[in-house]
């Protein structure tokens, strides 16, 4: 049985952070209602804060980063600070997941023992970073900073690194789901970092993103969601002071995901499962789009099917769901319409439970080929293939190019697909596990920059070269 709900939302989570503190909105006020998806019901509204309110928030992180942040401040310090903000999430790691569900949807023993504790040894392993960032012939200068992120990891991956170079922020979360992103900002303040390092500014995305990616005084924009809205922020800040929009990340999936006939096929079976209904489906990388060698076409669904059936979609707060609601609804009302009428044969799933509550159960369609639409969300769309060379052509037959997995016990197999696959991360014989340590981003409109590992830490810095005559002298005229 579902467990109680505990959680008080406090009211001064109904602003904005800025400074250190919960503040009013300058002159908005618009809320955003902030739904319950397992129940459909409202948990609280916040603020929806406006242009006048980004331009507070940027200020504060500018006056922040030229005084107490940024080059005022040692790595050993920062180093400190990330240190002893995962501290506090550590000790309020339950509470924090049980916010994420009740916000987002998904499992509390999901949010706890995945997304938060990810997110704890993130800033541990960027804190270890913060007095090792130096220059060699150069000096690397931090820059402020502004994230849009969602969940609680993507959030914690922009801001680590930022934080562990100096940098100042301004958040702009989701307007879905924002709970999170203000817990965090309360215990950001109780760990001790600087007031004004890091803001946040729920708004809706036509008015606070648009704001901060025109804003002149911001330097960088990190972005996370649709590749349309990629697209704005890019012309955004190219209108505005040419700021750096890098760090364009994680903009859609359709990842591909291959099974060759030499696979172990229960676990590539598993693997399959989790690639596609981690999260509900709701994961940037989520491997949709799989393709099953013909020679085991027909075994290897029976085996994938059985074990779709068995992953428990339920309320996020019980503790046998191994999946909760999806967190918006009007994507998912036509997911079993839309794959058929193009042609597909569904054979899993495809409806919305009646009842309250966005749940929908793993959906598995086949007889799939290219040119069919198929909805984002736990829905798999499975095609076969004869060829090695046919299955790489259809794995890279899209425009994007986040991730993509192969299952083979191969060795020489699995290093040439690997290698032909066009995607920022490749899965042999697994799918969708990171690393702290390993870098993470998308090729073609996948994304533009990389997280995770040493090489964030240059999307947050950058290169001055120092000239300096030490005494040689200059012949003139020439």
């Amino acid at each position: 049985m579902a467990q109680t709900v505990r959680i008080e939302i406090p009211a001064t989570w109904a602003g904005l952070f800025i400074n250190n503190e919960f503040v009013s909105s300058v002159d908005s006020q618009e809320r955003i209602e902030v739904i319950n998806p397992a129940t459909e019901e409202t948990i609280c509204s916040v603020v929806a804060g406006s242009k006048e309110d980004i331009d507070v928030a940027v200020a504060a992180a500018r006056a922040a980063y030229s005084t107490t942040w940024g080059k005022n401040v040692t790595g050993f310090e920062r180093s400190r600070l990330l240190n002893k903000l995962a501290d506090l999430m550590e000790r309020d790691m339950q509470v924090l997941a049980e916010v994420e569900s009740l916000n987002n949807g998904k499992p509390v023993k999901i949010a706890r023992d995945f997304d938060i504790g990810d997110s704890i040894q993130c800033l541990r392993y960027y804190a270890g970073w913060a007095d090792k960032i130096v220059g060699q012939n150069s000096l690397e200068l931090p820059h402020q900073h502004v994230v849009r992120a969602s969940r609680c990891f993507h959030l914690i991956a922009l801001l680590a690194p930022a934080l562990a170079c100096g940098c100042t922020i301004v958040m702009k979360p989701s307007e879905l789901t924002p709970l999170t992103a203000l817990m965090l900002s309360k215990l950001i303040a109780e760990a001790g970092f600087p007031p004004g390092v890091v803001n946040t500014v729920p708004s809706l995305g036509p008015i606070g993103g648009a704001a901060l990616s025109h804003h002149m005084d911001v330097d960088k924009v990190a972005f996370t969601g649709s590749t349309l809205t990629g697209r704005k922020i890019m012309e955004a800040a190219a209108k505005s002071n040419l700021k750096k929009a890098c760090h364009i990340r994680e903009l859609g999936g359709k990842s591909p995901h291959i099974i060759f006939e030499s696979a172990n096929l229960d676990q590539a079976a598993n693997w399959a499962c989790l690639g596609i209904l981690y999260n509900t489906g709701q994961d940037c990388t989520a491997g949709s789009r799989l393709y099953v060698q013909d020679t085991i076409y027909d075994k290897f669904l029976a085996l994938l099917v059985d074990k779709a059936k068995q992953l428990v979609i339920g309320d996020g707060f019980d503790e046998k769901s191994g999946g909760g609601p999806v967190r918006n609804m009007t994507r998912y009302g036509a997911t079993s319409r839309v794959g058929r009428s193009h042609g597909a044969r569904l054979v899993l799933g495809g409806e919305k439970r009646h009842g309250k509550g966005f749940f929908v159960d793993p959906t598995i369609f086949t007889d799939v080929t290219p040119d069919m639409r198929i909805i984002f969300g736990p829905v798999l769309s499975v095609g076969r293939f004869k060829t090695e060379e046919e299955a790489i052509s259809l794995a890279n037959d899209t425009s994007y190019g986040l991730g993509a997995g192969l299952h083979s016990t191969d060795a020489s197999q699995c290093m040439r697909v690997s290698s032909a696959l066009e995607a920022g991360t490749v899965w042999v014989n697994q799918y969708n596990i990171l690393g702290n340590n390993v870098p993470f981003g998308g090729k073609k409109q996948s994304g533009i920059g990389r997280e995770l590992g040493s090489y964030a830490l240059k999307e947050y810095t950058e290169v001055k070269a120092v000239h300096w005559n030490f005494g040689e002298q200059a012949d003139w005229p020439l």
